[in-house]
């Protein structure tokens, strides 16, 4: 099933009122469980959050950037945090959840400003991403993304 969203940050009350007022809206506990990490995904990068960033990645994140760079968790983490440059702003805009056994595939436009420490510049981004997160016992966790400009 696809869920299309406008803002994955809905409150967990909001999406309880959806699921009363419209069953056939009703997100699987599995799509609600892929968006609260999705959600804190977002979150962890605007903050530059490295213990955030690593507890939501398995460790054998593949990484990639609209450039082309691929990064392993390790490297990732450490230049989402090394403070050169710092998120103004990131929206995930008309997301997709489709959740496929213990695989969750995510697609979203990536909105986002950065200010980059060195001179104070600000640079947009604007990206389509790709997201492969996967569960293992109750837990999911990014195994790998994938980011194309537009």
């Amino acid at each position: 099933m696809t869920i299309n969203r406008r803002d994955l940050a809905l409150s967990a009350l909001a999406v309880s009122a959806l699921a009363l007022t419209s069953p056939a809206l009703a997100a699987s506990a599995d799509e609600e469980a892929v968006a609260k990490k999705v959600e804190a995904f977002r979150l962890a990068q605007i903050a530059a959050d490295p213990k955030a960033l690593g507890a939501l990645c398995w460790d054998d994140l593949s990484y990639s950037h609209s450039s082309g760079k691929v990064e392993d968790k390790a490297t990732f983490i450490a230049n989402a945090t090394d403070g050169k440059s710092k998120f103004l702003s990131i929206e995930y805009q008309d997301p997709t959840i489709k959740v496929v056994g213990p695989a969750a595939i995510v697609r979203f436009h990536w909105v986002a400003e950065q200010e980059m420490a060195a001179d104070g510049k600000k640079v947009p981004t604007n990206l389509h991403i790709l997201m492969n997160w996967q569960k293992q016992g109750d837990e999911w966790k990014l195994l790998s993304r994938a980011a194309t400009k537009l």
